[in-house]
């Protein structure tokens, strides 16, 4: 099988099955020295020549030999314990760890740090907004969280895959490219107008009249 080199940078072949293949190094292992290879598939050459380009320009923003290290709940209490605890207040750092073990562990936290998509944290995201609540009465039906948890979530998230990116452990963040709902819309209370004079004398006794 003959072999046709891409831009002078990895290669590509035609396999027996009849697809395409482009190959390149993507580093060395540290503790043998020998090279490691990773490959990508297509039905055209064309087709391969661009994923092997894309794939080589990713290969420049990463750490090959530490991309594998981590499942997406290894990094999140990593991060949490040393990024983000000396960083935040308690109560901040408090409500990221209920996070991370309530909503991240369960739900994506099996998954490779450096495999994780964009399209399992929009499922992710969607589904905690519809059952993420924790059922804390038995029979409880409405289990949907709020946006603004939802919001928070992803904050959070993007925030700790950001800290990845900066390792080299990933090429890019997956959370960038999420869409989440629009945050929610609070109706103001308009005070009757038989209530503002009781509303008015509180204020003057408490000695804040002039604000209102």
């Amino acid at each position: 099988m003959s072999k046709k080199r891409a831009n002078g940078e990895g290669s590509i072949r035609k396999r027996k099955d009849g697809r395409w293949e482009g190959r390149y190094t993507a580093g060395r292992d540290p503790q043998t020295g020998k090279p490691i290879y990773k490959n990508v598939l297509g039905k055209t050459q064309g087709e391969v020549r661009e994923k092997l380009k894309r794939a080589m320009e990713d290969n420049k923003k990463v750490d090959v030999t530490k991309t594998g290290q981590y499942t997406v709940a290894q990094w999140c209490w990593l991060w949490h314990e040393n990024y983000c605890k000396p960083a935040v207040k308690d109560t901040t750092a408090e409500y990221y760890r209920s996070y991370i073990e309530h909503h991240m562990v369960p739900n994506i936290g099996s998954i490779k740090l450096n495999k994780l998509t964009t399209l399992d944290l929009q499922k992710f995201y969607n589904q905690t907004r519809q059952s993420g609540r924790a059922e804390k009465y038995k029979g409880m039906e409405d289990r949907s969280l709020s946006v603004r948890t939802v919001r928070w979530l992803h904050a959070m998230l993007r925030q700790c895959l950001e800290q990845a990116v900066r390792e080299r452990l990933i090429p890019y963040n997956p959370a960038n490219s999420c869409r989440l709902p629009p945050k929610e819309r609070h109706e103001p209370h308009i005070l009757p107008p038989e209530k503002i004079g009781a509303y008015l004398a509180a204020a003057e006794e408490h000695g804040v009249l002039a604000m209102f």
